[in-house]
């Protein structure tokens, strides 16, 4: 049985930030109100509307 409602993991990079859900890679028609996620302070974060599972991938530079 084919899960087509579970949940999508999307690696994401330094360049990705601010990170947002959803994201420009996701359809119109499946959008939800756009929120943003802190991702640099666990490493993973998961969008509270559809379960989108974002990793960040590498370094992230401190700011200042």
């Amino acid at each position: 049985m084919s899960q087509t409602n579970a949940p999508t993991t999307v690696d994401v990079t330094a360049e990705d930030l601010p990170l947002h859900c959803p994201n420009p890679s996701m359809a119109l028609w499946s959008g939800h109100p756009r929120v943003f996620l802190d991702v640099t302070e666990h490493g993973q974060v998961a969008c509270p509307y559809c379960g989108t599972r974002y990793v960040l991938k590498g370094p992230v530079k401190a700011s200042h």
